[in-house]
């Protein structure tokens, strides 16, 4: 057994003594996202330091625990609260380090939520994208160095990274709550800066509909492993260029996500209650 197992065990094995149920969803919240864990009744919270082998997150906005809990009867989900990011000088192994655990916990479907800039002239601050694709313009990959074979194959297969199922769910979910859904494809760059206009009208070039700084390495990570994958941005700012004499700024960033979470938590709750229990019921890789 890898030493990189040996610790992702160790973690799932403290986690499982707090939290003795299989997890069936992982989800990972972005920027000012991280108020929708507290919609599970309660919910068992894990700081993420005292989770042997954890990485913690330092960007604001970002709290560093584990929320655990039932969605529905049955149904059990975990909250990561505060993502890792390439950013903050972490190498890939510990941004994927929390969901591959999640994944030796059952975790079967992954929802991932960002804050993203606009890169779409069409979008505005506020406004909520389905992810339908990604570009990796982060300069790695994650799966890079040798391929923990428990884990998942070589070369995973990146076709339906964004699982189609999943995608129409969210769409008729959202219609039927009359929430306004935009659809498209996110960019991920490496960051902290924010990208230049320069930049952004190239990624607008490529196909970009919005642009960030995470996301596609758990994706990546999440097909990795077989898992199904539904994403959700919420468009905090138009990206740099895109309104001529905006500036951009953290701060920013996370009004808008705050303003924007009332819709958000009403999508995603409506979502969880109807995935469906089919989809619920594979075992971990290493179970």
């Amino acid at each position: 057994m890898s030493q990189a197992i040996t610790q992702l065990k160790a973690s799932a094995d403290y986690i499982r003594q707090q939290y003795p149920y299989p997890i069936h969803l992982a989800t990972i919240l972005g920027s000012g996202l991280g108020d929708l864990a507290e919609t599970i009744p309660n919910a068992v919270k894990i700081p993420y330091s005292q989770i042997p082998f954890f990485p913690s997150s330092s960007v604001a906005g970002h709290q560093g625990e584990l929320c655990l809990g039932e969605v529905r009867p049955g149904i059990h989900i975990a909250f990561l609260k505060g993502r890792i990011h390439y950013y903050e000088g972490h190498g890939m192994d510990k941004i994927l380090y929390p969901l591959r655990v999640l994944r030796l916990l059952e975790a079967q479907i992954l929802l991932v939520t960002n804050a993203a800039g606009g890169v779409n002239p069409n979008f505005k601050a506020g406004d909520l994208m389905l992810i339908e694709d990604h570009i990796n313009l982060m300069g790695t990959n994650p799966l890079i160095g040798e391929n923990i074979d428990e884990l998942g194959p070589r070369f995973p297969d990146m076709s339906d990274a964004y699982t189609q199922n999943l995608r129409e769910l969210t769409l008729k979910r959202a219609a039927a709550l009359s929430i306004s859904l935009q659809r498209g494809v996110y960019c991920a760059m490496s960051g902290p800066s924010y990208e230049t206009p320069a930049e952004i009208r190239m990624v607008r070039t490529l196909g970009a509909d919005a642009v960030g700084m995470s996301t596609v390495p758990e994706v990546i990570a999440a097909s990795h492993m077989g898992m199904q994958v539904l994403g959700i941005s919420c468009i905090t700012n138009p990206a740099a260029g895109v309104v001529t004499g905006h500036h951009l700024n953290h701060e920013e960033v996370l009004e808008a996500a705050n303003q924007a979470k009332a819709s958000f938590s009403r999508l995603v709750q409506a979502i969880l209650a109807e995935i469906p229990v089919q989809t619920l019921t594979h075992q971990s890789p290493t179970h």
